[in-house]
């Protein structure tokens, strides 16, 4: 699990995304990876953008976790 002591560093424009932009731009980076058109560099650039985005994908589905565990930690207390 992420917790903010150690979540990666992500560029801000990442790090500013909702779950539904991060998730939209991901299969967008993935569907141009697998297309196979573009450069040696771009397919780096674009793995390593992939990468990030993936990691703030995980960071909303963690956090959602965490707070449904609260509240059902609370509905049964």
């Amino acid at each position: 699990m992420t917790t903010p002591d150690s979540a990666p560093e992500l560029p801000e424009d990442i790090a500013a995304l909702s779950y539904e932009q991060a998730r939209d731009e991901l299969v967008d980076v993935v569907s141009r990876l697998e297309q196979g058109q573009v450069t040696l560099e771009e397919s780096i650039s674009l793995w390593e953008r992939g990468e990030a985005l993936a990691t703030r994908c995980e960071q909303w589905l963690d956090n959602a976790r965490q707070r449904l565990d609260s509240a059902r930690k609370a509905a049964d207390e």
